[in-house]
């Protein structure tokens, strides 16, 4: 028999019974914003010519929302949106703080960077396979991952990015970019493979999967859980993703495929996700088990960084050069994990936000170069400080913030990890960390030599004599980043020292997500 249907229930147990203010929407809205452009688009597939001019402007809408996002969280503290309403852990929670709105902030920032450059070089065919809605989805994982609060959606956010990225790819569909797609691909999904068992193992030990919940009952006195075995898998899963020695052979295999803009995607945003997962998962979540692999970390961190530059050196093809950096640069940020401290974390960040600015500027520059060029081989390049001045003044200023040289963005990171390997006594990551940086100086150099001061070669008419403003403008606006943040650091250092912070004691995080204390229960 059904009970009275005049009861009133109590739902305040179960569900958020308050008003959600209007500020905390800024959470959920970078996703939503990018799911939506990319639907539109795909509606759109017949007016490809429209593409750009609606993706480019959507771009910085997204660009504003992720800035009003950093300012509210730095102001106020991390933010949580729990959808249907449901109270966490049981509803899944979107949840912000400084680490993920930053890292959000610098991925739409670069995306709209990149999208100005396809505009001249993805053809209408491309728009028409879906350059520029692969794009809006891409970054709809990205901002996912960096912005959920619950480890299994971080899970389902890399997925939505891994499958952007396969269309990405193979956009062209030639030979070369289903070989590389191919090798990206297998290694790739191997790796989610190894999160989804981590995930199940996550929910077996603790009974839940948001972050939050997860933190608080890993720091609860008497866990006599394998919580070592546990951290192990993901520094093996999020090493993968990341293209971390000794598992980086698909990086260098397959960024240089693509289409240029697609590359310059790839390096900026998608081991940077990895990066940000390892640190997420190791730092906030499992402290303890970090601490232990502290010694594993700092061998993988060493060794990525050598196996990257050494490559570097020994490459002659600029593309794949420049994936050798990426993953030279995944070892700098490993070094600062592996040192666990409050600077040395920060560091890493650090590095991070410089390098997916850095790493994005430096593939759309090697585009440039292969138009003037007429090719990518350092062999057969030359010549071109004559034929574009200010080019090779941009390009010098970007290889010296590769290379770690002041006045460059590149410059604090490292000066933060070194002193913070000092301090701790592991001089071995401060000499390793030197080390790859006067290694790179030669690599970069070697680049300058050949490609601008050497005399050219004959030079085909047929050729571009200038760099068209679709190229320029974003290369300008990446390069003034690099310079902003060599110049004047201490904004950008203040938050990540911040963000560090927050992940060490994530009172704050846990704060937004149970107000009451619910999940340390």
């Amino acid at each position: 028999m059904a009970g009275p249907t005049n009861t009133a229930l109590d739902l305040s147990s179960a569900l958020v019974t308050a008003p959600v203010e209007a500020g905390h929407w800024l959470v959920i809205l970078p996703v939503a914003l990018c799911i939506g452009l990319g639907a539109i688009l795909t509606m759109l597939r017949d007016r490809a010519a429209l593409h750009g001019w609606i993706a480019i402007p959507g771009l910085v809408l997204l660009v504003l929302i992720d800035a009003a996002l950093l300012y509210k969280v730095a102001k106020e503290g991390p933010v949580t949106m729990v959808m249907g309403r449901w109270l966490p852990p049981f509803g899944i929670a979107f949840s912000a703080d400084l680490l993920g709105a930053v890292m959000a902030l610098a991925a739409a920032v670069v995306a709209l960077a990149a999208s100005l450059y396809a505009l001249d070089e993805i053809t209408t065919s491309g728009r028409r396979y879906g350059f520029f809605p692969f794009l809006m989805l891409l970054l709809a994982g990205v901002s996912g991952a960096f912005l959920t609060g619950d480890i299994f959606n971080l899970y389902v956010w890399f997925e939505v990015l891994l499958i952007s990225s396969f269309g990405l790819l193979i956009l062209g569909s030639e030979r070369e970019q289903i070989d590389g797609a191919l090798k990206y691909a297998v290694l790739n999904l191997i790796a989610t493979t190894l999160f989804l068992v981590s995930v199940g193992y996550v929910y077996a030990i603790f009974g839940t999967l948001n972050m939050a919940d997860i933190a608080a009952k890993a720091r609860a006195p008497g866990n006599a859980a394998p919580l070592m075995t546990l951290a192990g898998l993901f520094l093996l899963a999020f090493g993968m993703k990341a293209a971390a020695f000794p598992v980086n052979f698909w990086l260098p295999a397959s960024y240089h495929t693509p289409r240029i803009t697609v590359s310059a995607l790839f390096a900026g945003l998608l081991t940077k996700v990895g990066i940000y997962a390892l640190i997420r998962v190791l730092v906030m979540l499992l402290p303890t088990e970090r601490a232990g692999l502290g010694p594993i970390t700092t061998i993988v961190a060493i060794a990525t960084m050598m196996a990257g530059v050494l490559g570097a050196l020994g490459e002659s093809d600029i593309r794949r050069l420049f994936g050798y950096v990426v993953i030279s640069g995944i070892g700098t940020m490993l070094a600062g994990v592996a040192l666990g401290s409050p600077s040395g974390l920060s560091g890493a960040i650090f590095y991070a936000l410089h390098s997916m600015v850095l790493m994005t500027a430096l593939y759309l520059l090697a585009g440039q170069v292969a138009k003037l060029g007429g090719g990518f081989s350092l062999t057969t390049l030359g010549g071109l400080y004559r034929q574009s001045g200010w080019f090779a003044g941009l390009s010098l200023v970007l290889f010296f913030a590769a290379c770690g040289l002041p006045p460059f963005s590149g410059f604090w990171p490292k000066v933060i990890l070194v002193k913070a390997a000092l301090d701790t006594g592991a001089w071995w990551i401060a000499a390793a960390i030197l080390l790859t940086g006067f290694l790179t100086t030669i690599v970069f150099g070697r680049i300058f030599l050949l490609v601008y001061w050497r005399p050219g070669f004959v030079q085909d008419a047929a050729l571009p004599q200038s760099v068209a403003w679709q190229a320029g403008l974003p290369l300008a606006a990446l390069a003034a980043l690099v310079i902003g943040f060599g110049l004047f650091p201490e904004p950008l250092l203040h938050l990540t020292q911040l963000a560090a912070g927050g992940l060490e004691d994530p009172a704050a995080y846990l704060h937004s997500v149970f107000p009451e204390g619910a999940g340390a229960q």
